[in-house]
């Protein structure tokens, strides 16, 4: 009986020594970390609120981190170019990715077929900010409101951008287009910036595209603003309604966006990078530029990302059985 029970007590002793030693010189690394530049994949073209909100977070991160933080623009595929390309990469905290949460929530159930697996290949950093859309319209379009919208988009073949299939320009728009009985096409493109530029040419009649990206545009009178999708109106187009007050009460959508690392990026790594940028948004600095670009910090918990994002998820993908959204 002595002797089985030493026998015991050594294998554990083995099997923790054998964990030790494969854990100590992850955490060297991660101790150590970062010791070159990091890479923030951008899943869409230059000029989008990702991209916006991306280029803003590297310069606190690299302030903060004491290494440069650098942009990549990978985009196409509604993410999944630039998911899969992060996917593949080394988990090492080198490459990061901040994602659109359409990415997160609405591709795992709008594509059928992909070479990724959202809820596997990834660890969930945290949501970095959120802002409400703006409903915009080509101004070769006769209508100054959503009322006179509605009525128009009714008798016509109207169509509307995106920054590409499933996004959450995409989605809002498809949100807004059931929600109003309103028939429209969808027409998708590589990236946010895109589908205004297209929009500001008179090419797609409509979208319903991030407030940040859009602002600059409505201003200038490059596009007509229409309606914000947020409960309250925005001091940056304090002007502009919202679409619950003009017309469709309690009508809501918002844009989010969050950080990502491939699975098995060492949890002290990820630590790291969840308190530099919980910093990052937190600062004065950082503040200012969101609330000129429609903002807000959300940095939650990674507990608390990982339960929006199926929550989320779960809506999605009722939305998207009971609409008959196809990728196609």
């Amino acid at each position: 009986m002595f002797k089985i029970e030493k026998y015991k007590l050594s294998r554990r002793l083995a099997l923790l020594v054998g964990a030790l030693t494969l854990a100590l010189p992850q955490l060297a690394t991660a101790q150590s970390w970062p010791t070159k530049p990091i890479k923030l994949i951008i899943p869409f073209n230059a000029g989008g609120t990702t991209d916006i909100l991306g280029r803003l977070l590297v310069q606190q991160l690299t302030k903060d981190l004491g290494q440069n933080v650098i942009v990549e623009n990978k985009g196409g595929a509604g993410g999944n170019i630039a998911a899969e390309y992060v996917a593949q990469s080394s988990a090492d905290g080198y490459t990061i990715m901040l994602a659109s949460g359409s990415m997160l929530t609405v591709n795992p159930n709008l594509y059928k077929k992909l070479p990724i697996d959202y809820s596997k290949d990834f660890v969930n950093i945290t949501n970095v900010a959120s802002g409400p859309m703006l409903l915009s319209v080509s101004n070769k379009m006769p209508v100054k409101n959503l009322t006179e919208f509605i009525t128009y988009a009714k008798t016509k073949d109207l169509n509307f951008g995106s920054a590409g299939i499933g996004s959450q320009a995409h989605m809002a728009g498809e949100n807004l287009t059931y929600t109003a009985n309103i028939p429209a096409t969808h027409i998708p493109y590589k990236g946010e910036s895109a589908a205004i530029n297209d929009l500001v040419a008179g090419q797609i009649d409509f979208m319903v595209g991030n407030l940040t990206a859009a602002t600059g545009f409505a201003k200038n009178g490059q596009i007509k603003p229409i309606a914000v999708t947020s409960p309250q109106r925005v001091k940056q187009l304090s002007e502009v309604p919202t679409v619950s007050e003009s017309g469709i009460p309690g009508f809501q959508s918002t844009g989010w966006f969050g950080l990502v690392a491939p699975a098995n990026t060492p949890k002290a790594i990820i630590e790291k990078i969840y308190n530099a940028t919980v910093k990052a948004m937190n600062s004065d600095s950082m503040k200012k530029s969101l609330g000129s670009n429609g903002l807000t910090a959300v940095v939650n918990s990674q507990d608390e990302f990982n339960a929006q994002i199926k929550a989320e998820s779960a809506n999605w993908e009722k939305v998207i059985k009971g609409r008959n959204i196809s990728p196609k």
